[in-house]
Order: C-alpha cells, then structure tokens, then sequence
C-alpha cells in the first residue's frame, strides 16, 4: 500500500520524496527501543529541518505525507519537521487504540497518539478505523476517505483462462506462513474444511514462511486435494491462480484490511472472508463476497463456503461484481483523485 500511495500521489500531481527510511515499527512491545526510535527519530528530523530550511523557498517541502501511524509505529519526524517549517502535516491510514494507553508500548502509543491529534489532516482506509479517529478528531483536523486500491496496470496479461466451472470448485488462499494471526487463519481455514469432507472441491496455497510445516500438517489429511505453490513471485503466475480459482477463502483473523482480498477481486473471483477489521471495506458482503460472523467461527465460514460450492450461479454473479467493485471503484486512477482534491483543499487553506 505505501508503494501505491506513493504512485498515486504522483499521479496527482504531488510527486512525493522520501525523506527518511527509519524504520519506528517496535513489535516486541520493548520501552527501551522505543525511546531509542524516539531520539534516533528526533535526530534524523533536526537534520531535515536543516537542510529544507538551506533550500530556496520554492524547492522546501510543502507538505509532510506521512503512512500509517499507529501504537506500534508512531511518526517522532514528521510533526517536528512540519512544525518548523510551517507546512500541513498529513497521515494516511492513522489508526487510534486507547487500549494500548497502558502496557508495553505505551511510549510508542503516547507518539503515535500526538502525531495523530497534530495531523491536518488524516485519509481513512476503512470504516473501522474511521469510528476511532472521529471520536477522538480535533478541531483543525479533516478527515477523507481513501479506502483501500489497486493499479490494474501492475499485472501482466496472460492467455485467457476457461470459464470458471470446475466439476471440483477450485478453492484459493494467498498468505503468508507466520507465526500469529496468519497462522490463526490457516487453523480456521483448515478446521472449515474439515467440515466440507463430504463436497468436492480443491484447495491452492500460496505462500511460505516460519510457519510452513505447521501449515503443511494442519492440511496433510486432505491429501492431494490441497496443492502447495510456495511464494509466487511471478504476478503473471499469480494471476493464473486468481482467474483459475472458482472462490478465494481467507478467514483474515485481525487483518486490517487485506490486499489479497482485493486482488482477488480484480480478477472476477468471489472471496469468503471472516468480518474482521476492515476487510468490510474491500470485500461487499453479499456483494462480492460473503463475509462471516462471527470472525474466526469455523463453522460459519463452512456455512459460507458450503453456499457458493453448491451455487455456480451465484459464484459467477459475485465473481462479475467483484470485478467491477475494483476496477470502478478502487483503482489507482479514483485514489489519485481523491488525494489530488484533498491535498489542494489542505493546501489552499494554507497557503492562502
């Protein structure tokens, strides 16, 4: 996504540097470390504030873009840079959890918590996240949304696939092997399928990790009717999956969002996903997708999958709108838009 946003802006019109590739993101819940990210951070944003200010007038920054600030990875620069040279502060995808106020990583989230109440302006990803950061939105602060995109454009054509019809539906899940909540997915996936013995179908993996061979176990008695690929660093490759899978099934236990959920789409297949997070703002339920409740029940997410195995009708007409969803709604094009139309309203007020 940080990738995206970066073409995206560019697309728009604000072609964006990259100042710093300090990384705040602490996931050990360490204070210690945080401290140290915070002086590291402090340091690196003394030295930009240096050099901008050396620059000529119309060649310093006009804006900080910053993405994604949460507890875990909080922006220690970007306020201080933008405070000392007068410019807008902005956040993409900030997202705020009061939960974390106490605990481990309390520093982290005292920073993340300032960044986010100096933000100008923050571009919400999805609708959960947005609850959050209305209710805690200070005066001065805009609020636009940006729900999650793709660009079309990155994926290679291949030959055209047959229509999707598989006597064996052909099931399909993209994710990381770790420790965690993607390991939490592949049990409920795994669990769901069990109770789908008696229904044909296959099922194609994609992906590896430090969690391969507990993933590899939890599959092995399904036998030959679930195929490993490994990680598939050929998006043509890819792409052969996503328009040969019948149905894309991820439980996506505390995902924010998923990416895969999206590409799926793109490519006309209907996903079943557990209702987590956000993956309510890049799957339409009942739309494109069916999405379970409650998250992580693998008897539910059965149920779900167990309705389109038995109805290619209702397969195909999800599948159709699933395409249209991505490339009429969430394109590379729409979010460059979008940012082009807030920035010039943050800037104008500015700048006036």
């Amino acid at each position: 996504m940080a990738r995206l946003l970066m073409k995206a802006l560019d697309q728009a019109g604000f072609p964006p540097v990259l100042s710093s590739d300090l990384r705040t993101l602490d996931k050990a819940g360490d204070p210690a470390a945080q401290e140290r990210i915070r002086e590291q951070s402090l340091e690196i944003a003394s030295g930009l504030i240096t050099r901008y200010r050396d620059l000529p007038k119309d060649r310093r920054p006009r804006l900080w873009f910053t993405y994604h600030v949460y507890y875990k990875a909080p922006d220690w620069i970007g306020p201080r840079v933008a405070d000392a040279l007068h410019i807008p502060y902005v956040i993409a995808e900030g997202s705020r959890a009061a939960k974390r106020a106490d605990g481990p990583w309390s520093f982290a989230h005292q920073g993340a918590e300032a960044a986010l109440d100096r933000a100008d302006a923050i571009f919400v990803m999805t609708a959960l996240d947005r609850e959050a950061l209305d209710a805690a939105r200070p005066s001065h602060q805009a609020l636009f949304d940006l729900p999650p995109f793709l660009d079309a454009r990155e994926w290679p054509q291949v030959p055209t696939q047959p229509p999707r019809n598989h006597a064996e539906p052909r099931l399909l899940a993209v994710a990381m092997m770790r420790e965690g909540d993607k390991l939490a997915s592949y049990r409920t996936l795994a669990a769901s399928l069990e109770n789908l013995r008696l229904q044909p179908w296959t099922l194609d993996i994609v992906g590896d990790g430090a969690a391969q061979g507990e993933v590899t176990r939890l599959f092995a008695p399904f036998g030959q009717r679930v195929r490993f690929h490994g990680q598939v660093e050929s998006k043509a490759r890819l792409r052969e999956l996503y328009e040969q899978a019948d149905l894309f099934v991820w439980p996506a236990v505390n995902e924010a969002y998923g990416m895969v959920l999206l590409e799926a789409q793109l490519f006309g297949c209907p996903v079943v996903a557990g209702a987590y997070g956000g993956v309510a703002s890049v799957v339409e339920d009942g739309e494109t997708g069916l999405l379970t409740t409650p998250p992580g029940d693998a008897n539910a997410f059965s149920d779900a999958v167990r309705t389109l195995l038995l109805d290619h009708d209702r397969r195909r007409r999800l599948g159709s709108a699933a395409r249209r969803f991505v490339v009429e709604e969430r394109s590379l094009e729409q979010a460059s838009v979008r940012l082009r139309t807030a920035l010039v309203s943050i800037l104008s007020k500015i700048e006036a």
